[in-house]
C-alpha cells in the first residue's frame, strides 16, 4: 500500500475519532537451525558414548531372557491366582508391620527436629557441629537397610525390634537429608529480623525456623511412614519381623499364590496410607 492512502486512511480515522490501528512488528525467527541440530547431534552422540560401556559392564543378556521367559509367565500366571483362604493367616503379622512403621515414624520425627536444625546453616552456624552432623547422617544413608537389619538381627535376635531400629535410622537419613537442605535454599528474612531484636540461635529457631519448617516435617514425616510399610515387607527377609517374615517363608516354599495375597494386601495398606497422607497434606500446608 502507497504511503498517500496510508495518510488519507488515517487522516478519515483521527477525524471520526477512531483510534488509528498499530501494526505490530514481529521479530524475524532465529535462523541459527543449523547450530541447534549439531548441538543436538553432539549430545545424543556422547549420551550413546557413554551409556554403551555401562550396558556392556553390567553384561545384560537378552538371550537368556528369550530363552527362559516360561518361567517368568508361569510364576506371573500363579501370582494373578491369589488364595484368599490364607488372607486371616496374614493379619498378625501385618499389624506387627503397621506397627513397626508406626513407632519407627514416630521415634524418627521426634530426633529428626534437633538434628535437622544442627545440619542446616541457617539454624546452626558452627561449621563443625554442622559438618558433624551431616557426616554422620550421610554414613547413615550410605548404609543399605538390609546391612543394617541383618547386623541388628544378629545382635537382638529375629523379631520387631530389629526392623523398628532399621526403620528409625532410615527415617532419620531421608527427613534429615530433605528438610535441611529445604531450610537451606528457603529466604531467611525473618531470622535475620531475630538476630536484630537480639535474641539467641536456641530463641531464633524455636520462634522463627520451626514454625517455617513445620509443614515440611509434616511432609516428610508422612512421607516416610508411606515407606516403612513397604520396606519392612523387605526387612522381613532377614528376620527384622512383620509381614517380610511371612512373604519370605512363602515364597521359599514356592505358594506363590499366599505371596499374591501379601502382595495384593500390602498395596491396598500403602494406598490408604497415601490417602490419608494426602487427606493430612492439604490440612497442614
Amino acid at each position: 500500500m502507497s504511503a498517500a492512502p496510508r495518510a488519507a486512511r488515517a487522516a478519515r480515522a483521527a477525524a471520526s475519532g477512531a483510534a488509528i490501528p498499530t501494526r505490530l512488528d514481529v521479530p524475524p525467527k532465529p535462523r541459527n537451525t543449523a547450530r541447534t541440530v549439531l548441538i543436538s547431534a553432539a549430545v545424543a552422540a556422547f549420551t550413546v558414548a557413554t551409556c554403551l560401556p555401562a550396558i556392556g559392564g553390567i553384561e545384560l543378556d537378552l538371550a537368556a531372557i528369550v530363552q527362559h521367559w516360561r518361567n517368568g509367565v508361569t510364576k506371573l500366571v500363579q501370582l494373578a491366582q491369589p488364595n484368599l483362604a490364607f488372607l486371616p493367616r496374614t493379619w498378625a503379622p501385618l499389624l506387627e508391620t503397621l506397627q513397626m512403621a508406626l513407632v519407627g515414624a514416630v521415634a524418627a520425627a521426634l530426633c529428626s527436629i534437633p538434628l535437622t536444625l544442627w545440619a542446616a546453616a541457617p539454624t546452626n552456624p558452627n561449621r563443625l557441629t554442622r559438618a558433624l552432623v551431616r557426616t554422620v547422617n550421610n554414613i547413615n544413608r550410605a548404609v543399605p537397610d538390609l546391612v543394617f537389619a541383618t547386623v541388628l538381627v544378629a545382635m537382638v535376635g529375629v523379631g520387631a525390634l530389629p526392623g523398628v531400629v532399621t526403620l528409625f535410622l532410615f527415617n532419620i537419613g531421608v527427613v534429615v537429608k530433605l528438610v535441611s537442605e529445604a531450610i537451606d535454599a528457603a529466604d531467611h528474612r525473618y531470622m535475620e529480623a531475630g538476630r536484630a531484636a537480639g535474641g539467641t540461635q536456641f530463641q531464633i529457631n524455636r520462634a522463627t525456623a520451626l514454625p517455617q519448617a513445620w509443614p515440611l516435617f509434616a511432609n516428610q514425616w508422612l512421607y516416610a511412614l508411606e515407606l516403612n510399610v513397604r520396606i519392612s515387607a523387605i526387612l522381613g527377609i532377614v528376620g527384622a519381623g512383620g509381614i517380610g517374615r511371612l512373604l519370605d517363608e512363602r515364597r521359599a516354599f514356592y505358594a506363590y499364590s499366599d505371596v499374591s495375597v501379601i502382595i495384593l494386601e500390602i498395596l491396598v495398606v500403602v494406598i490408604a496410607i497415601e490417602a490419608l497422607s494426602n487427606l493430612l497434606r492439604r490440612r497442614l500446608v
